[in-house]
């Protein structure tokens, strides 16, 4: 009798991590159901082998649809949720607006959590299941500049922390990772955004945006400890095929020793160390 393959649905697939992660899990044997939200990208990851298909995080009839057509596929088994598509909106807290805020929130939290709460009856019904939430070191290490996404993810650790607690006992396990620096298109996704809603040369921070917009239009080096998006792949691996996955996943350097110094370092010591890392935000 022929074993069906591990089943799991990943959003934003597009690019970076979420196209890394899910041609990796495709070639360690996982039926992967990749989700992108422009029709263009979709046909491109099917050309790619993938099993693609559209999915929206802002929109909830894209959300359904897309669950649905999954559990019509996989026969009502799914076995793993990545949870991964988003943007950072860059900008200082002061020039933040309603709208702002409100399109970061839709996207990388509010519907991370529709998608999920769809997917988690299955999962249930099965008795296992496993749901990784892509968040990162500044969900709790912030930086200038930063603020929105800073407080989509630091938002997003608090939600993970309680979920993992309420579906202990289902077979359901609850995993974060908190990657640092990788190489994706982040910076080239964050321009349209930032663009869109930050008045940046009527502002008092107008010249830190000067030196941002240069590196987000012209990214040049990597950020020092920069790693490819294979080192989330070997994260998620372990979160979705450990016998015992890990509540958290730090990756890169910079994650590790942010998570370490917040505990022993006072608040004024501690924003010195992100000041610095972030280059006063231009990172």
């Amino acid at each position: 009798m022929k074993i069906a393959p591990r089943t799991v649905l990943i959003s934003g697939c597009s690019s970076g991590i979420g196209h890394a992660v899910a041609h990796g899990l495709r070639a360690r044997g996982w039926r992967v159901f990749a989700g992108a939200r422009a029709p263009d990208d979709v046909a491109r990851l099917i050309d790619e082998g993938l099993e693609a298909l559209p999915l929206d995080l802002d929109n909830s009839e894209s959300i359904r649809a897309a669950v649905a057509e999954v559990m019509a596929r996989a026969e009502g088994r799914l076995d793993a949720l990545f949870n991964n598509g988003g943007f950072g909106q860059v900008g200082a807290v002061e020039d933040l607006t309603r709208d702002a805020l409100r399109e970061q929130f839709e996207t990388n939290l509010f519907g991370w959590v529709e998608l999920t709460n769809r997917v988690i009856p299955a999962m249930r019904k099965q008795g296992r299941g496993r749901i990784v939430m892509n968040s990162s070191v500044l969900g709790y290490a912030a930086f200038p500049y930063r603020g929105a996404y800073n407080a989509v993810k630091f938002a997003l650790e608090g939600l993970t922390d309680s979920l993992r607690m309420e579906l202990k006992g289902t077979g359901i396990d609850v995993s974060l990772i908190e990657p640092g620096p990788i190489v994706s298109r982040f910076r080239e996704n964050c321009l349209p955004h930032f663009e869109k809603h930050i008045d940046w040369r009527a502002s008092v921070h107008h010249a830190s945006y000067e030196s941002q917009l240069d590196r987000l239009r012209n990214p040049g080096p990597a950020a020092p400890f920069t790693l490819g998006p294979e080192a989330v792949l070997a994260r998620v691996v372990h979160a979705l095929e450990s016998r015992r996955p890990r509540p958290r996943y730090p990756v890169t350097l910079p994650s590790v020793a942010f998570w370490w110094l917040r505990r022993v370092l006072s608040t004024r010591m501690m924003d010195r160390v992100l000041l610095r890392a972030s280059g006063g935000g231009r990172r």
